[in-house]
């Protein structure tokens, strides 16, 4: 859990960002499931991390010269409360979360233009939202027919997000903890899949036990839908139907991680539903397998955000070439696309509090970022085998095979959050045997 210090350590650094002018952030709108039911709510990842507060209709207004935030948040309702859960209220967002004053959220329109007015800069991520920017854009038309006031509106507008989503990418040992956490648990629910995956189960059984040992260890729930792929299903990248029979000599390609505190987890495991590989399954796994291997080591402080991609891309192409699957010069396959047909994806991502986690991937010039201490990525390649492709023997046909890894780049070398779901051969069998 992160503490109330933690989320104040970050305002500061926020502020500093900033430099200057007041910034506001707009929680995340409740989603409808069907006609009047919504989903289970996830707060807004960037309100949240600079407050913890994780409720819908909430503003957050934060002021880097005062150097305190203001909150408007829904007030406590016994009535709505009995029907919808708890509500922090005003007192809550003070006492609980930090604000500098709260306010009921139906008061906005009338306390914003006060809070924004005087500053030069205004902080808004304009597009992202059509309610948030028709808030701001009434304050902005008010300040502009109020232009006799001695203290005009903002003459400057920035977009906030550069400053806060550069901070979540560097992730805190308070957060390191947590999501350390979150894999150890996506990692048990990876062991309990191999062993539960057998010919004659179905993919969402398999996806059921995954998500009730997520549940079981404390997460939320999955981080993102769950990926149960047997046999040629493996070779869909995103594919979450999860309804197959798995069928004896399938692979069984696992893509889950949990949800903690707000934090992904993001793992992948490919393994033989019958305990056993083929020759041609154990072959291409052995070859992604050596190229995650090569590309983990790459993640180092110092080293590019692509220099991954790059090793683990020549491992698979060298291995490719070995099994005749790619026929040319290794130089020129690797200066052109003809692989592409079976590496369908790049390596990595970064990973955080979104599981496709903010942060740029290159620099200010438009060059790959060089990794530094307290960033998270996962390293995942794969090799993929579609049914439908041209010039391939059969056999290889309907292989698809992923491993993915959470990792942490520390000044010692990269640490491998996901450790504890096996991935070595041996382990992997010793898991599966029938």
């Amino acid at each position: 859990m992160i503490t109330k210090d933690v989320f104040a350590r970050r305002r500061e650094r926020f502020y500093d960002g900033l430099g200057e002018g007041v910034a506001l952030l707009f929680a995340a709108p409740e989603a409808l499931y069907g006609h009047d039911t919504h989903y289970r709510y996830r707060p807004d990842p960037d309100l949240f991390y600079l407050t913890g507060f994780a409720e819908p209709e909430a503003v957050g207004v934060f002021d880097a010269e005062k150097r305190r935030y203001s909150l408007f948040v829904r007030p406590r309702d016994r009535e709505r409360e009995t029907w919808d859960g708890r509500r922090a209220g005003v007192k809550g967002a003070v006492d609980t979360h930090g604000a500098w004053k709260a306010h009921p959220i139906s008061e906005l329109a009338e306390r914003l233009p006060e809070l924004v007015r005087g500053h030069v800069v205004l902080h808004h991520a304009w597009g992202l939202s059509e309610a948030s920017d028709r808030v701001v854009s009434t304050v902005l038309s008010r300040f502009r027919r109020e232009a006799r006031d001695p203290r005009p509106g903002p003459s400057l507008q920035k977009d906030p997000l550069h400053v806060l989503h550069e901070l979540r990418l560097f992730k805190e040992p308070e957060e390191v903890a947590v999501m350390q956490r979150s894999a150890d648990i996506a990692a048990q629910g990876h062991r309990e899949a191999m062993k539960a995956a057998r010919p004659g189960r179905h993919e969402y059984e398999i996806e059921g036990l995954l998500e009730r040992t997520f549940r079981a260890a404390g997460a939320s729930g999955p981080a993102y839908a769950s990926i149960v792929a047997s046999g040629a299903n493996a070779t869909i990248l995103h594919y979450v139907e999860n309804r197959r029979r798995i069928e004896a000599d399938d692979l069984v390609l696992v893509d889950a991680g949990c949800e903690l505190h707000g934090y992904a987890s993001d793992i992948t495991r490919t393994f033989p539903a019958s305990g056993r590989f083929t020759k041609e399954q154990k072959r291409v796994y052995e070859i992604v397998l050596a190229a995650q291997k090569a590309a983990i080591a790459k993640a180092v402080v110092g080293n590019r955000y692509i220099d991954a991609h790059d090793v683990a891309r020549e491992t698979m192409v060298d291995g490719l070439l070995d099994l005749g699957l790619l026929k040319g010069r290794r130089a020129k396959i690797l200066a052109g696309t003809s692989d592409k047909k079976f590496l369908l994806h790049r390596t990595s991502h970064w990973l955080g509090l979104d599981v496709h986690d903010r942060g740029r991937y290159n620099d200010e010039k438009g060059e790959p970022r060089l990794l530094e201490p307290g960033m998270v990525l996962t390293v995942e390649p794969g090799l993929y085998f579609r049914e439908d492709e041209k010039g391939v023997p059969k056999e290889w046909l309907g292989i698809g095979v992923r491993i993915e890894d959470d990792v942490l780049v520390t000044q010692t070398g990269p640490r491998v959050l996901s450790e504890k779901a096996p991935k070595e051969l041996d382990a992997v069998l010793a898991l599966t045997a029938r």
